[in-house]
């Protein structure tokens, strides 16, 4: 079993359809530890060594938020520059995420065509989210390819929770060690087709 640790900022989520359904698919999973960070700290106060002892209690760690100007929330920012601290997460002595993994669940306005090259938004996906990457990478834990939700300002009801249930199905297989990562890895389109990724264990619904 792995322990997840989902990271949620969504700073008007009054607003929101797709991620406060998404958010709902994952609140209360066995194992899941779900931290609306907006909500915890509305005055960006963030309580770094909380932040840290909660990190060390979680072997993955999941980014949920919408795509904001082609990056992520301020509150993601500024959990960054807090939280992943020299001589803490990174650096000569900066061990003590090492061996953990990290996921971005993203939601955009626009649709998954917009995110090419020639698109609409000049550039893919993983390009935008190298900083992202590559801040989890220098602290020595590994960064799963990002689950994207797309062309949420059009989206259906229907539409959502197929996306829902989608993401709650994602986050429990993780948690139970029922991916079969090995094979994601070597997939080169580096897409979460569950159902062709799932091990052979029995799937919790």
């Amino acid at each position: 079993m792995s322990k997840i640790l989902v990271l949620f900022a969504h700073p008007a989520l009054e607003k929101s359809r797709v991620n406060r359904r998404l958010a709902e698919a994952v609140r209360g999973l066995p194992d899941v530890t779900f931290h609306d960070l907006y909500e915890e700290y509305p005055e960006f106060t963030i309580d770094v060594k909380r932040e840290q002892a909660m990190l060390l209690e979680h072997d993955i760690v999941v980014l949920q938020h919408p795509f904001f100007w082609y990056s992520t929330p301020a509150m993601i920012k500024e959990w960054f520059d807090l939280v992943l601290q020299h001589g803490w997460a990174y650096g000569s002595e900066g061990t003590m995420l090492h061996g953990k993994q990290a996921l971005s669940v993203i939601t955009t306005g626009g649709r998954e065509t917009a995110y090419h090259r020639g698109g609409h938004n000049q550039h893919t996906m993983d390009e935008f989210l190298a900083p992202v990457e590559q801040t989890f990478l220098l602290c020595g834990v590994e960064y799963l390819p990002p689950y994207v939700v797309h062309g949420t300002l059009g989206m259906t009801p229907a539409e959502i929770e197929t996306h829902a249930e989608t993401y709650q199905r994602l986050v429990e297989a993780l948690s139970t060690d029922t991916l079969d990562l090995e094979a994601f890895r070597a997939d080169p389109s580096r897409d979460w087709r569950l159902d062709e990724l799932m091990t052979g264990q029995e799937e919790r619904r």
